[in-house]
């Protein structure tokens, strides 16, 4: 018998995603990015569901391999680019455009030529400070990309820090730092990720590239996906295993943690750590039983949870318990976590079977 903790893929809701972004930067062209297999997803649901977008986008080379096993044969975008011959050389068997971004990646570029026509992006650090030619350095950069043979006009495309945080400063000084570079530029630029799709419509540009937003969660901290007029495409479910009687006093769980203030009902449910979910949720963590609010007691363990069933007397073995999707959104959790959505769903392990509909 299958343990039943499963992550429900829904796909019509990536699509239903796909054209809200769109709606929000009309002229604009999308960059679906689905690294970390999607963003704990799938990715071969997840090039199946998108397939309208105009290119999609990974980190690895591995994740590239994957994106063309799935089927796509259209324009596909390596975010970190190439570090060897060997990654230059499977760009071009699998038709990759890259992300250039340092000096290492543009020797070579002179050395061997470009792509084949396939586009380059030169990505220009503005205060990142990760990947990225210094704006000092952009104009030269740009020079010796278009100098050689087969590269053409590079995309010019910079990332965002703070992007989630609307009044953050670095924000202002960023975009004041790309400003010159994009109005000298004949060719096309990219700025926008996901927050910054939402905070500054002004810097949407020829290409957008958002991530969280497909999955229907919101990058902003306080708002969820359904503000934005997103659909959650993950519900991540469980079932009640066990349902003990607990007497005033008694405890709950590794440590100790929880002491019954009554006499009570707990709920054992087929999840923990192991299956990623946080061990740093607990006391009061919010989940659904048949649809209905419940909250965690105890410490998460590697296999199982702990649940106050008060207000659930119906409730019994093999019932239904969401963990987020649905009504209860993965934002919600992230924060009883102190932890950001990205992690929870891009933190699922081999053991939670993805069910796509």
């Amino acid at each position: 018998m299958l343990r039943n903790t499963v992550a429900h893929i829904d796909l019509s809701a990536l699509r239903h995603n796909l054209e809200i972004v769109r709606a929000m930067a009309p002229n604009s062209g999308v960059v679906s990015v689905i690294k970390a297999d999607a963003y704990g997803h799938g990715v071969s649901a997840a090039v199946r569901a998108l397939a309208g977008t105009d290119i999609f986008a990974v980190s690895t080379p591995e994740e590239a391999v994957a994106v063309r096993e799935s089927g796509w044969r259209g324009r596909l975008l390596s975010l970190e680019g190439f570090f060897d011959p060997q990654g230059f050389a499977l760009a071009r068997e699998l038709q990759l455009e890259l992300v250039v971004h340092q000096r290492e990646q543009l020797e070579f570029l002179r050395h061997h030529g470009g792509l084949e026509n396939r586009k380059l992006w030169l990505k220009i650090d503005t205060g990142m400070n990760r990947l990225g030619f210094r704006a000092a350095d952009a104009e030269a950069a740009m020079a010796a990309l278009e100098a050689i043979p087969g590269a053409g006009s590079p995309v010019l495309m910079t990332h965002f820090a703070c992007a989630d945080n609307a009044v953050h400063p670095l924000n202002k000084a960023q975009i004041e730092c790309f400003q010159p570079l994009r109005q000298a530029w004949r060719g096309e630029v990219s700025m926008c990720n996901s927050a910054a799709l939402i905070n500054f419509p002004d810097t949407h540009s020829d290409w957008i590239r958002p991530g969280i937003l497909l999955y229907g969660i919101s990058p902003i901290p306080g708002q969820t996906g359904h503000a934005l007029g997103l659909r959650p495409v993950m519900q991540l479910v469980t079932e009640l295993i066990s349902i003990k009687q607990c007497k005033k006093g008694e405890t709950i769980g590794y440590g100790a943690s929880f002491s019954c203030p009554r006499d009570m009902t707990i709920g054992v449910a087929a999840i923990g750590y192991g299956d990623g979910y946080p061990r740093q949720l607990g006391n009061g963590a919010p989940v659904l039983v048949n649809g209905h609010a419940a909250e965690l007691v105890g410490r998460v363990s590697m296999d199982m949870i702990t649940i106050d069933l008060t207000g659930h007397p119906s409730a019994s073995v093999g019932d239904s318990v969401c963990l987020w999707g649905g009504t209860l959104p993965v934002e919600t959790v992230a924060e009883q976590a102190g932890a950001i959505p990205y992690e929870l769903i891009c933190g699922l392990t081999r053991r939670i079977r993805r069910v796509i509909s």
